[in-house]
């Protein structure tokens, strides 16, 4: 196993299960988790200096500033997608709330509609909770209730709202005329226009709808993509890679936790008819809360979902009929001193379950001050009864 320094500026890295956008030196380590199934982690040591932090929360002033400051509800709105675009909205959340609030509590003016503010607004409000009505786009139908194929609409208003009608709610028919409305200018705009920055949009959004994709990934796209635009703020842009760079660096320490707890408690080199998929189901908890906040449950729900693997497989492709069902019982009785009768490899799986959830108890305990090892025993028994 032999390191490698990588000296980059702000570039965009990928190594094979994990990205990193760097502006400093990092250290990659590769090493292989299992000749049976060909993975291979990545660990890469990379140290956020203390000067990156600070540079942070002063971009992260300026940008606060920048809010604050706008007045007009459409640029705000667009801030708004930018930083939650570039994975940098949570720091802002009360701000942005608080801007939400205003425009949904305000009327819209009558006069001359802008379909790109009106799905934009849609968009962001249903996103963030609010109940708002697709009564706002009612106004671009003609007497017949199908969207205007009015010139008027332009290709960027036509991205708003094809993005905004994957927000829809079911038997809402508007939207999803909406979808085919837009669907066709979009592909045939496409034929037309290529290499500019709107046409690097539409494409990924035909690709995959905003909607559906992964904040983190989406994140890692639109720094690239951003830095590409006319308009674009490099204090925005410089907090967006500093901001994935340090949590990026969060993450790097929690697979390499996880990867050392997989490690010491031996399944993927005892058991090797499992499937080694401790980064997959990692980067699954990355993909459902990736906010740095959330380390507990990405380490507790990765090291959950490595088990169920694992266990799957026993049940699955492994284990015989007469086995399996005295591990069942052995789970049901959870009592360590009562595996004897279990086979090495079931004892090992065991006893890596068990530990675990005492060991998630005990620091649950310690740190909140809740004892909640009964209700984990009973959670893993009505898992067992109802999977297996």
């Amino acid at each position: 196993m032999q390191p490698h320094a990588a000296q980059c500026g702000c570039i965009v890295v990928r190594y094979d299960h994990i990205i990193v956008i760097q502006s400093h030196t990092a250290i990659a380590m590769r090493y292989d988790c299992g000749d049976h199934n060909n993975q291979n982690i990545i660990i890469i040591s990379c140290d956020v200096d203390e000067s990156y932090k600070e540079e942070s929360r002063v971009l992260r002033e300026e940008v606060r500033i920048m809010l604050s400051k706008m007045v007009n509800h459409l640029d705000q709105l667009e801030l708004i997608d930018v930083l939650q675009r570039l994975g940098v909205a949570y720091h802002f959340i009360n701000q942005i709330r608080n801007i939400l609030d205003n425009i949904n509590n305000m009327d819209t003016p009558k006069g001359k509609k802008n379909l790109h503010a009106t799905a934009l607004k849609f968009r962001l409000l249903r996103q963030y909770g609010y109940n708002i009505s697709t009564d706002v786009f009612v106004s671009f139908l003609d007497e017949t209730g199908n969207f205007k194929k009015c010139h008027s609409f332009g290709a960027k208003d036509m991205l708003s709202l094809y993005e905004a009608s994957f927000h829809s709610f079911e038997d809402e028919t508007i939207m999803n005329e909406a979808r085919d409305f837009t669907l066709e200018f979009l592909k045939e705009y496409l034929t037309k226009n290529k290499g500019n920055h709107l046409s690097l949009l539409i494409n990924h959004a035909l690709e995959l709808p905003l909607h559906w994709r992964i904040d983190r990934w989406e994140a890692q796209w639109f720094i690239d993509a951003y830095r590409k635009r006319e308009n674009m703020s490099p204090a925005i842009l410089q907090l967006a890679i500093l901001d994935f760079n340090i949590v990026q660096a969060i993450y790097q320490e929690e697979l390499k936790s996880t990867s050392r707890w997989w490690k010491r408690i031996g399944l993927a080199e005892k058991l090797r008819f499992c499937r080694d998929r401790l980064v997959q189901n990692y980067v699954w908890t990355v993909g459902t809360y990736f906010k740095p906040n959330f380390g507990n449950f990405r380490v507790v729900i990765t090291k959950v979902n490595s088990l169920i693997t694992t266990i799957d497989d026993m049940y699955d492709v492994y284990g015989t009929f007469e086995e399996l069902q005295l591990f069942t019982k052995a789970i049901e009785r959870w009592d360590p001193k009562t595996i004897d009768n279990l086979p090495d490899y079931m004892k090992i799986c065991f006893l890596a379950l068990y530990n675990f959830v005492n060991e998630l108890g005990h620091e649950v305990l310690k740190e909140n001050g809740f004892h909640i090892t009964p209700y984990l025993k009973g959670a893993v028994r009505n898992f067992f009864l109802f999977v297996f």
